[in-house]
C-alpha cells in the first residue's frame, strides 16, 4: 500500500521502500537494530479474522523541545480508494491521538501535498490546522552526502 500511496501522490518513482525494509524499521533487524517505525492498519470489519488490511497508518515520535514532550509524526494515512469515505481513515486518526493523548504527548502531526484538497478537507473536519509559515526542507541524494561530508 506504501507504494500504491507514492502512486496516488503523483511520485512513484520515490518510493524504493521493500518489505525487507519496513519489516526492519517495524520489527528491527537481525543485526539488533531498534524499530523506530510505528504502524496501524485498518480492516473493513475488525470483528472478521483474517481479512486483508484496506488501510494504513506509518508514525514515529517527534520532540516539542517548546512543549518539552514528545509528539507522534504521522509520515503515512492510506487507505484504497474503494474504502476511503468508510471511517476507516478517522479511525486510524483517532487511535494516534489517543496513543498521543494517554502518553502525554503534545500533538499529532503531518504533512499534506497543497494540492491534496480531498485530505486537507477532511483533516480540518477533524480540527487540524495548516502551519501557515513554516515550510519543509528536506536533505537527500547528493547534497545529503555533500553535506554529510562538510563540503558544498
Amino acid at each position: 500500500m506504501v507504494h500504491e500511496l507514492a502512486a496516488y501522490e503523483r511520485l512513484p518513482q520515490e518510493c524504493h521502500l521493500t518489505p525487507e525494509l519496513l519489516r526492519a524499521a517495524l520489527f528491527g533487524d537481525p543485526a539488533g537494530t531498534i524499530p523506530a517505525l510505528f504502524g496501524h492498519v485498518a480492516v473493513p470489519d475488525p470483528t472478521g479474522a483474517g481479512q486483508t488490511p484496506v488501510g494504513y497508518a506509518l508514525h514515529f515520535l517527534n520532540y516539542s523541545t517548546w512543549e518539552g514532550v514528545h509528539g507522534i509524526y504521522l509520515e503515512d494515512l492510506y487507505v484504497r480508494p474503494a474504502h476511503r469515505g468508510s471511517g476507516l481513515g478517522r479511525a486510524l486518526l483517532v487511535n494516534l491521538a489517543e496513543i498521543a493523548a494517554a502518553r502525554g504527548y503534545a500533538r499529532v502531526e503531518w504533512s499534506v501535498l497543497d494540492w491534496n484538497t480531498p485530505s486537507i478537507d477532511f483533516y480540518r473536519s477533524l480540527g487540524a490546522i495548516g502551519m501557515d509559515g513554516w515550510s519543509t526542507f528536506r536533505l537527500s541524494g547528493q547534497a545529503l552526502a555533500r553535506t554529510a561530508r562538510g563540503t558544498r
